[in-house]
């Protein structure tokens, strides 16, 4: 790991998780990790544990070399968007509470995202100002909102505050809803990068980056497959020119638009994504408490990158990419 200290002073994970207990106790039931309640999951045991207690995942931090980890809600387990528009504003602000709470009392190692009641966008407004009043300065996101993607008119206020406020977009999605996915947990294996192939189409043909060029957007798991198969978009292009109404570019330039977290799973997935965007558009992903193996062991396990490489995604991508946007704690790790 010192080999890339001159790229990354610290290591900064962009994909940690935690769980408000209220609000997972409603929403678990809606969610597609339960099928929909039918399947319920423990609230017992280590990794819940990890998901409430601050202080467990500062151990996994330290036994990892993480110097800071930015926490964002588990939402395949506490999406609010089953709930009407004032239940949803109101968990979401207990889910931002939290965050907030834990960069508080440990400033040093966390930097919160905030949650927005995608419902009603008068609401998410609000509750964005609320956000960035307590110093959030990431805003989580699904990749839809009840089958209204990101690209999508409904959302043209909230990308204008991201992009003009300089903050940085974090896209995870809350789960496939489509009851197919749920045998064999497809909705995790495959469901995931799906939709965000999905949004990221969403965000490219409905203009949002070509509206707001240079909007700081992470895409969790590496994108999910939108990096590898970007052929048949530009030939679809060529073929259908009023599918490029919106754009100034082939489909695939836009890929160099977006960042990447690095939570692929797989070496040769990682190496691949670094040689089409870059690894200067990679941020550490591990995915705490949910993957089995830690985000820099992944790292190491990518041969084909060099130690510069990998200190651009073990700190310094995000160190640029949040540069401005931390507390004086925050920044000294990042």
């Amino acid at each position: 790991m010192n080999r890339y200290r001159a790229w990354c002073p610290h290591c900064l994970d962009f994909h940690a998780h935690f769980l408000h207990p209220g609000v997972y106790e409603r929403c678990a039931p809606h969610s597609v990790a339960t099928c929909f309640g039918t399947q319920p999951l423990t609230s017992k045991g280590p990794r819940f544990e990890r998901l409430i207690d601050p202080h467990l995942q500062i151990l996994d931090m330290d036994a990892q070399g993480i110097a800071a980890s930015v926490i964002s809600s588990a939402d395949v387990v506490q999406s609010r968007s089953w709930a009407e528009p004032a239940e949803e504003a109101l968990l979401a602000a207990q889910v931002n509470d939290m965050a907030a709470d834990w960069v508080a009392r440990f400033p040093g190692r966390f930097i919160g995202s905030a949650v927005v009641p995608l419902g009603d966008m008068r609401l998410a407004m609000r509750e964005l100002e609320r956000a960035l009043a307590m110093g959030l300065r990431i805003v989580n996101l699904p990749s839809n909102h009840r089958g209204q993607y990101l690209g999508e008119s409904r959302y043209a206020e909230l990308w204008a505050a991201v992009h003009e406020r300089g903050l940085v977009a974090f896209i995870h999605p809350d789960g496939v809803r489509d009851p197919w996915f749920q045998e064999y947990a497809l909705w995790n294996s495959i469901g995931q990068s799906i939709e965000e192939v999905k949004v990221m189409s969403s965000l490219i043909y409905e203009g949002v980056l070509e509206r707001h060029r240079g909007v700081k957007t992470v895409m969790a798991h590496g994108g999910g497959y939108m990096p590898y198969y970007m052929g048949r978009l530009d030939r679809n292009v060529a073929f259908r020119p009023s599918t490029a109404r919106n754009l100034s570019k082939l489909p695939s330039e836009y890929l160099a638009d977006f960042h990447y977290d690095s939570c692929v799973y797989d070496p040769r997935t990682l190496e691949n994504l670094v040689e089409r965007v870059g690894a200067q558009r990679v941020v550490l992903g591990g995915d705490d408490p949910f993957a089995d193996v830690t985000a820099l062991a992944l790292l190491e396990s990518a041969a084909r990158l060099s130690d510069e490489q990998r200190g651009w995604i073990a700190g310094g991508t995000a160190a640029r990419l949040l540069e401005g946007l931390l507390p004086r704690e925050a920044a000294r790790n990042a």
